[in-house]
């Protein structure tokens, strides 16, 4: 049987050092970082994720706001608002908050945050610093998923890594980190042929397309790394006993909210692979560590600091 492989510890640690570097800051120039989120609309998800991602940042030192606008802004008017945000010396990165609303063409909005703001590592500049692998801010939950890995003491370079789902904000910048690790990256999706053949040839396996429990003990190799990036929302009581069993604080979940958060990769898993990453408990502490870490180094940089 394989370990759980959780993400709080070593979220945790990133944290530390980045809490050192700020009080560092504080102390030598009078200044710390700055970062304002920007959510349109009121999805109860992404209100949740600003909440937290503010709380870490006032644990950490680092000075933040939530600008909050109205579902119906017109682009124009948000466009607006980003640049202000822009001009803000006191603010060293800023974060969309997505999904937006279906008026707002996502990559447009990104594309208005300066690239040396962009904490979420997902400006198409830095997507281009990415591939030719040169110094910029990183993709918050790949970053946080090649530091994972790296934790369990593997090494990347020459292994075989099958990265299941192709979205701009995990699969294709994940896939582009692994090769710069010299990993042999394959991305799947749900166009592949023989998705579970293709997949239990890898030795890391990271599972990122959306669909709870979609990833069997078929589809992995016998000690192979599995990272599990899903976070989907499920009702269906009958599938998370047969899924966990009598798992009291599932149970507690499905009577109190209606739901509990699954991940894409079933947890009988564990039986067959050398890790496996939690949901909750896995990726997700990473991603919010990495948006601080983005968030000082933004700082340094904007401020002629060593990083």
């Amino acid at each position: 049987m394989g370990a759980w492989l959780e993400g709080k510890s070593l979220a945790d640690k990133i944290k530390e050092n980045v809490q050192a570097e700020v009080e560092k800051y504080r102390q030598s120039c009078g200044a710390v970082p700055g970062l304002a989120g920007v959510l349109v609309g009121d999805n109860p998800s992404s209100q949740i994720y600003l909440r937290t991602k503010e709380r870490t940042c006032q644990a950490l030192g680092i000075w933040s706001q939530i600008l909050r606008l109205p579902a119906d802004t017109p682009a124009e008017s948000l466009k607006v608002k980003i640049e202000e945000l822009n001009a803000g010396d006191h603010i060293d990165g800023i974060l969309v908050q997505v999904p937006l609303p279906a008026h707002l063409n996502a990559h447009q909005v990104v594309s208005w945050v300066r690239p040396e703001k962009d904490v979420d590592g997902i400006h198409p500049y830095n997507l281009g610093l990415l591939l030719e692998n040169q110094p910029g801010p990183r993709t918050c939950t790949p970053a946080g998923i090649v530091a994972l890995i790296k934790s369990t003491g593997a090494s990347i370079e020459g292994r075989d890594v099958v990265v299941i789902g192709r979205s701009m904000i995990v699969g294709k910048p994940l896939a582009a980190m692994l090769t710069n690790e010299n990993g042999t990256v394959t991305i799947c999706h749900s166009k592949t042929k023989d998705l579970a053949g293709t997949a239990a040839r890898a030795d890391i396996l990271i599972a990122a397309m959306g669909k709870p429990a979609f990833v069997g003990p078929d589809f992995v190799k016998p000690g192979a790394i599995v990272i599990d990036v899903g976070t989907n929302s499920v009702s269906d009581a009958a599938l998370i006993r047969q899924l966990y069993g009598n798992d009291p604080k599932r149970e507690k979940d499905l009577r109190e909210k209606g739901y509990t958060v699954v991940g894409d990769v079933q947890p009988a898993v564990v039986e067959k692979a050398s890790f496996q990453s939690p949901v909750p408990g896995g990726i997700g502490p990473l991603t919010i560590a990495m948006l601080m870490r983005n968030t000082l180094e933004a700082f340094k940089r904007g401020r002629g600091f060593q990083l």
